[in-house]
C-alpha cells in the first residue's frame, strides 16, 4: 500500500496519517522529520542538507528524494508507506514517480483531503495551545470552558503569531499556486481519490479506509494474478531438454565412467559445502550490519527526542515564567487599584465630617442669633 496524501494547511492530513500508520503497520514518511534526523545523524545526505540551510537555500529535490529512497529500503517500508509534505509541485511529483519506478515501488494511491477555504482559515487562525501541558483548543470548534485558560490544567491558552488571518491565506494562496496542481497530474493518472475532511475524525478516518480497501485490494489481485501468468508463460516458454542416449559401453569403461562419476559428486558436495558456508557467512555479516544500522538510527532518534523534549521543556518553563510575571503584574495592579479606592473612601468620609460639622455649626450659629434676637425682644 503506496500512497501520497495531499491537503492544504489545517486540513487534518497529519492526524489521518497517524491512524493510518497504526491501522496498516506502514510508516509515515514526512520529508521534514527526514531532514531532521539525517542532518541529526550527519549522514552524507544530511551534510548536504545542512549545507544547503545553513546557507539559507531550500535543500534540493534530489536530496529529499535520496532520504526518501533510503528510507523505503528499511524493513518496516516493505508493505508500503504513506508520503506527507513530499511532492509540493508536478516537477517533484515527475521525479517520485521516475524514482519510485527504479526501486519497483510505483505510487497506487494519491488521497486529496478536501475542506474549504473558509472552514481552513477558522481552523487556522482560531488555534490555541496550552503553554503548560500542549493541550489544544479551538475558539470556533472546541473552545475551552474559560476563555484563555486551559481545561485539564489551568494554563494560559496562547496564540501563534503565525497563526493570523494574513499569514494564513498567504499560506492557502502557495498551496493553490504550487500543490493544488498535483491534484490534476494525479487525477489524469487515473490515482487521484479525494475526501471531505469535515466532521468527525473518525468519521474521516472511516471515509478514508473505505477509499483505500475499494482502490487497494483490486490492483493487489490484478499485481498476484499477472505475476503468475509472467510464472507460467516463462515455465512455458523452456524448451524439454532430453538426455540423449548412451552408447553402449564396455565393462572396463563402466567402471572408470562410474569411478569419474563419483569424483564429480564428491566435488559438487564439496562446492555446494563452500557455497553454503559462504552464504552463511554473508547472512552473518549482513545480520551484523543490519543491527548495527538500527542502534545508530535509533541512537539519532533518541538525540532528536530528546533534543524535541528539551525544547518542549523550554517553552513550557519560559511560558510558566511568562505566566507567573502576568499572575504578579495583575496582583500589583490591582492592590493599587485597591489602594485608590481605599484612599477615596478616606476622602470622602473626610468631605462627609467637615459637611457634617459645618452644618452644625450654621445651626449653632442661628440658634445664637434668635436667642440674640429674643433677648432684644424682652427688652
Amino acid at each position: 500500500m503506496r500512497i501520497v496524501l495531499l491537503g492544504a494547511p489545517g486540513s487534518g492530513k497529519g492526524t489521518q496519517a497517524k491512524q493510518l500508520v497504526e491501522k496498516y503497520s506502514i510508516p509515515q514518511i514526512s520529508t521534514g522529520d527526514l531532514l531532521r534526523a539525517a542532518v541529526a545523524a550527519g549522514t552524507d545526505l544530511g551534510k548536504r542538507a545542512k549545507d544547503a540551510m545553513d546557507a539559507g537555500q531550500l535543500v534540493t529535490d534530489d536530496v529529499v528524494l535520496g532520504m526518501i529512497q533510503e528510507r523505503l529500503n528499511e524493513p518496516d517500508a516493505k508493505n508500503g508507506f504513506i508520503l506527507d509534505g513530499f511532492p509540493r509541485n508536478i516537477p517533484q511529483a515527475q521525479a517520485l514517480d521516475a524514482m519510485l519506478a527504479r526501486v519497483g515501488q510505483p505510487l497506487q494511491l494519491s488521497l486529496l483531503v478536501d475542506v474549504d477555504t473558509e472552514v481552513l482559515m477558522k481552523r487556522i487562525t482560531g488555534r490555541r495551545t496550552c503553554g503548560s501541558c500542549g493541550a489544544i483548543y479551538n475558539i470556533y470548534f472546541s473552545p475551552p470552558k474559560e476563555p484563555g485558560k486551559c481545561d485539564k490544567c489551568g494554563g494560559v491558552l496562547q496564540h501563534r503569531s503565525d497563526d493570523n488571518e494574513t499569514t494564513v491565506r498567504s499560506r492557502l494562496e502557495v498551496y493553490e499556486q504550487q500543490t493544488a496542481p498535483l491534484v490534476s497530474y494525479y487525477k489524469a493518472q487515473g490515482k487521484l481519490r479525494t475526501v471531505k475532511g469535515v466532521g468527525g475524525i473518525n468519521d474521516i478516518f472511516n471515509n478514508i479506509c473505505d477509499v483505500i480497501e475499494a482502490q487497494i485490494r483490486p490492483l493487489a489481485k490484478a499485481m498476484s494474478a499477472a505475476e503468475a501468468a509472467e510464472a507460467e508463460s516463462k515455465a512455458a516458454a523452456k524448451p524439454a531438454v532430453k538426455p540423449a542416449a548412451a552408447p553402449a559401453a564396455k565393462p572396463e569403461a563402466k567402471k572408470t565412467a562410474k569411478k569419474a562419476a563419483k569424483k564429480k559428486a564428491a566435488k559438487k558436495t564439496t562446492k555446494k559445502k563452500a557455497s553454503k558456508k559462504k552464504a552463511a557467512k554473508k547472512k552473518t555479516a549482513k545480520k551484523k550490519v543490519a543491527k548495527k544500522k538500527p542502534v545508530k538510527k535509533k541512537a539519532s532518534k533518541k538525540k532528536v527526542a530528546k533534543k524535541k523534549a528539551g525544547k518542549k521543556q523550554a517553552v513550557k518553563k519560559k511560558a510558566k515564567k511568562k505566566a507567573a510575571k502576568k499572575k504578579a503584574a495583575k496582583k500589583k495592579v490591582a492592590k493599587k487599584k485597591s489602594k485608590k479606592k481605599a484612599a477615596k473612601k478616606k476622602a470622602k468620609k473626610k468631605a462627609v465630617k467637615k459637611k457634617a460639622a459645618k452644618k452644625s455649626k450654621k445651626k449653632a450659629a442661628k440658634k445664637k442669633t434668635k436667642k440674640k434676637a429674643k433677648k432684644k425682644k424682652s427688652r
